[in-house]
Protein backbone atom coordinates (compact mmCIF):
# COMPACT_ATOMS: atom_id res chain seq x y z
CA UNK A 1 0.00 0.00 0.00
CA UNK A 2 1.20 3.28 -0.74
CA UNK A 3 2.19 5.79 1.58
CA UNK A 4 0.56 9.20 1.15
CA UNK A 5 0.63 12.10 3.07
CA UNK A 6 -2.41 13.10 5.20
CA UNK A 7 -3.51 16.88 4.22
CA UNK A 8 -2.26 19.18 1.86
CA UNK A 9 0.83 21.89 3.51
CA UNK A 10 1.63 24.90 0.91
CA UNK A 11 5.06 24.44 -0.52
CA UNK A 12 8.39 26.06 0.54
CA UNK A 13 8.05 29.63 -0.86
CA UNK A 14 11.85 30.64 -1.01
CA UNK A 15 12.19 31.57 -4.91
CA UNK A 16 11.28 34.56 -6.90
CA UNK A 17 9.11 32.61 -8.95
CA UNK A 18 6.16 30.92 -7.12
CA UNK A 19 6.91 26.74 -6.33
CA UNK A 20 4.58 23.80 -7.43
CA UNK A 21 4.55 20.78 -8.53
CA UNK A 22 3.48 20.52 -12.25
CA UNK A 23 1.22 17.48 -11.96
CA UNK A 24 -0.77 18.60 -9.18
CA UNK A 25 -3.64 21.10 -9.69
CA UNK A 26 -3.61 22.84 -6.62
CA UNK A 27 -7.14 24.97 -6.64
CA UNK A 28 -9.19 22.00 -7.25
CA UNK A 29 -12.65 21.50 -5.63
CA UNK A 30 -12.93 19.07 -2.41
CA UNK A 31 -15.57 16.65 -3.09
CA UNK A 32 -16.60 15.95 0.01
CA UNK A 33 -18.61 12.53 -0.67
CA UNK A 34 -15.56 10.60 -2.28
CA UNK A 35 -14.41 7.33 -1.39
CA UNK A 36 -10.88 7.95 -2.18
CA UNK A 37 -9.20 11.08 -2.66
CA UNK A 38 -6.09 11.84 -4.60
CA UNK A 39 -2.90 12.96 -2.91
CA UNK A 40 -2.33 16.50 -3.09
CA UNK A 41 2.03 15.67 -3.47
CA UNK A 42 3.14 14.20 -6.70
CA UNK A 43 5.65 11.10 -5.35
CA UNK A 44 6.89 8.37 -7.63
CA UNK A 45 8.64 4.93 -7.15
CA UNK A 46 12.02 5.32 -8.96
CA UNK A 47 12.24 1.23 -8.99
CA UNK A 48 15.07 -0.76 -9.01
CA UNK A 49 14.61 -1.80 -5.24
CA UNK A 50 15.36 1.47 -3.93
CA UNK A 51 12.91 2.91 -1.43
CA UNK A 52 11.09 6.25 -1.58
CA UNK A 53 12.28 8.04 1.58
CA UNK A 54 9.80 9.44 4.04
CA UNK A 55 10.78 13.24 3.25
CA UNK A 56 9.72 12.93 -0.52
CA UNK A 57 6.42 11.53 0.27
CA UNK A 58 5.71 14.09 3.45
CA UNK A 59 8.01 16.63 2.95
CA UNK A 60 6.56 20.05 1.49
CA UNK A 61 9.63 21.02 -0.48
CA UNK A 62 9.42 21.55 -4.61
CA UNK A 63 12.60 20.35 -7.00
CA UNK A 64 11.71 19.30 -10.38
CA UNK A 65 15.04 17.62 -10.99
CA UNK A 66 14.07 15.10 -7.90
CA UNK A 67 14.17 11.54 -9.24
CA UNK A 68 10.96 11.00 -6.54
CA UNK A 69 9.08 14.09 -7.15
CA UNK A 70 9.87 15.64 -9.97
CA UNK A 71 10.37 14.86 -13.63
CA UNK A 72 13.90 12.94 -14.22
CA UNK A 73 13.77 8.96 -14.23
CA UNK A 74 16.92 7.10 -13.10
CA UNK A 75 18.60 4.71 -16.37
CA UNK A 76 22.08 3.38 -16.72
CA UNK A 77 24.32 2.97 -13.85
CA UNK A 78 24.14 2.75 -10.47
CA UNK A 79 27.07 3.96 -8.40
CA UNK A 80 28.25 3.79 -4.83
CA UNK A 81 30.63 6.75 -3.96
CA UNK A 82 31.87 8.65 -0.66
CA UNK A 83 30.85 12.40 -0.64
CA UNK A 84 33.76 14.81 -0.68
CA UNK A 85 31.49 18.74 -1.16
CA UNK A 86 28.35 19.78 -0.54
CA UNK A 87 29.32 22.92 -0.51
CA UNK A 88 26.56 23.64 -3.85
CA UNK A 89 23.24 24.35 -3.99
CA UNK A 90 21.34 20.93 -4.35
CA UNK A 91 24.25 19.46 -5.82
CA UNK A 92 27.03 17.35 -4.00
CA UNK A 93 30.66 15.89 -5.47
CA UNK A 94 31.18 12.25 -5.20
CA UNK A 95 34.11 10.90 -5.15
CA UNK A 96 34.33 7.10 -6.77
CA UNK A 97 37.60 5.15 -6.04
CA UNK A 98 38.63 2.00 -8.67
CA UNK A 99 41.45 -0.58 -9.10
CA UNK A 100 43.04 0.03 -12.76
CA UNK A 101 45.09 -3.08 -14.19
CA UNK A 102 48.40 -2.76 -15.49
CA UNK A 103 49.31 -5.34 -18.11
CA UNK A 104 53.08 -4.39 -18.06
CA UNK A 105 53.77 -4.99 -14.43
CA UNK A 106 50.83 -7.48 -13.83
CA UNK A 107 49.61 -5.19 -10.93
CA UNK A 108 47.12 -2.89 -9.96
CA UNK A 109 47.16 1.15 -9.41
CA UNK A 110 44.49 3.09 -7.06
CA UNK A 111 43.01 5.98 -9.15
CA UNK A 112 39.59 7.86 -8.93
CA UNK A 113 37.16 9.86 -10.33
CA UNK A 114 34.91 12.71 -9.01
CA UNK A 115 30.98 12.96 -10.03
CA UNK A 116 28.98 15.90 -9.73
CA UNK A 117 25.33 14.85 -8.44
CA UNK A 118 22.32 15.93 -7.62
CA UNK A 119 21.07 15.96 -3.83
CA UNK A 120 17.73 16.46 -3.31
CA UNK A 121 16.05 17.97 -0.44
CA UNK A 122 14.90 14.98 0.66
CA UNK A 123 18.23 13.80 1.80
CA UNK A 124 18.72 16.87 4.13
CA UNK A 125 21.48 15.24 6.29
CA UNK A 126 23.94 14.47 3.36
CA UNK A 127 27.43 15.56 5.02
CA UNK A 128 31.40 15.15 3.49
CA UNK A 129 32.51 11.47 4.88
CA UNK A 130 29.17 10.00 4.47
CA UNK A 131 28.38 7.24 1.72
CA UNK A 132 25.68 7.94 -1.23
CA UNK A 133 24.25 5.79 -4.07
CA UNK A 134 23.73 8.06 -6.79
CA UNK A 135 21.61 6.92 -10.47
CA UNK A 136 22.33 8.43 -13.81
CA UNK A 137 19.75 10.55 -15.56
CA UNK A 138 19.72 12.79 -18.26
CA UNK A 139 21.66 15.61 -18.07
CA UNK A 140 20.54 18.09 -15.27
CA UNK A 141 23.19 20.84 -16.01
CA UNK A 142 27.02 21.31 -18.03
CA UNK A 143 28.38 18.80 -15.34
CA UNK A 144 25.49 16.75 -13.58
CA UNK A 145 24.29 13.21 -14.59
CA UNK A 146 23.82 11.42 -11.40
CA UNK A 147 21.19 11.69 -8.95
CA UNK A 148 21.14 10.52 -5.23
CA UNK A 149 18.81 7.90 -4.70
CA UNK A 150 20.36 6.55 -1.13
CA UNK A 151 22.13 7.74 1.94
CA UNK A 152 24.13 6.08 4.49
CA UNK A 153 25.56 8.76 7.37
CA UNK A 154 29.15 8.11 8.20
CA UNK A 155 30.03 5.69 10.47
CA UNK A 156 33.58 5.65 11.11
CA UNK A 157 35.64 8.90 10.91
CA UNK A 158 38.39 8.69 7.72
CA UNK A 159 40.43 10.57 5.89
CA UNK A 160 38.62 13.05 2.88
CA UNK A 161 41.22 11.02 0.32
CA UNK A 162 41.67 7.63 1.52
CA UNK A 163 40.98 4.64 -0.61
CA UNK A 164 37.64 2.63 -0.31
CA UNK A 165 36.67 0.21 -2.72
CA UNK A 166 32.19 -0.18 -2.46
Amino acid sequence: MARIPKEYVECDQYEKAYQKQDAIFIARKRNVQAARQKPMRFVKNVGLGIKTPDAAIEGCYVDKKCPFTGSVSIRGRILKGQVMSTKMKRTIIVRRDYLHYIKKYRRFEKRHKNIAAHCSPAFEGVKDGDIVTVGQCRPLSKTVRFNVLAHEPQRAKTGKKSFRVF
